[in-house]
């Protein structure tokens, strides 16, 4: 299988995953912080519904420029999830343009005119895409549960669900 296809077969599986997180946070959480450092809950919803997409876009350039990390502040539930579909569309459209050998190219990240990161372009997507993507779904589930807000299943069960495949045998 194709790496690309590959990587897209994990996020069509992995999306659902995290709108079922992204729909859990209520409008009126949207400013709570667990800490004074930490994101609000809506800056790192957000940050997960526009990553894959930004991730997609970001490597079409070779080399590409560093991100500026500022984490908007959602107005609304519906900004973060058309943000999420968005993403998702970028996703599927962008992601099977690139072959194998692009895929295996030498990608780079530039700040400041400087190169800051040098690695093959799918291991870029896997680190970045997916592993950061997970790193931060975990991260939001914290913040469910210390909102006292049921926790999605992933791939196993969380303390308030079990895993999708359990559930469509009880349907």
């Amino acid at each position: 299988m194709p790496i690309a296809q590959s990587l897209l077969a994990e996020f069509e599986v992995q999306a659902p995953i995290t709108r079922r997180f992204l729909e859990r946070l209520p409008e009126d959480k949207l400013t709570w912080k667990p800490h004074e450092r930490s994101m609000s809950a809506g800056q790192l919803a957000f940050h997960l519904a526009s990553l894959p997409g930004g991730i997609m876009r970001a490597i079409q350039i070779n080399p590409a420029q560093a991100p500026g990390f500022t984490f908007p502040q959602p107005k609304n539930s519906d900004e973060i999830l058309h943000a999420f579909d968005e993403s998702i569309a970028a996703v599927e459209k962008l992601m099977p343009g690139f072959d194998d050998e692009a895929m295996k190219e030498t990608w780079k990240l530039v700040a400041d005119g400087k190169e800051v990161l040098t690695q093959p372009r799918g291991e870029f997507v896997r680190d970045v895409m997916f592993s950061h993507w997970y790193q931060h779904r975990g991260q939001f589930s914290v913040y469910l549960r210390l909102l006292d807000i049921p926790v999605p299943a992933s791939w196993g069960p969380s303390a308030d669900e079990p895993p999708a495949f359990v559930q469509k045998t009880k349907a």
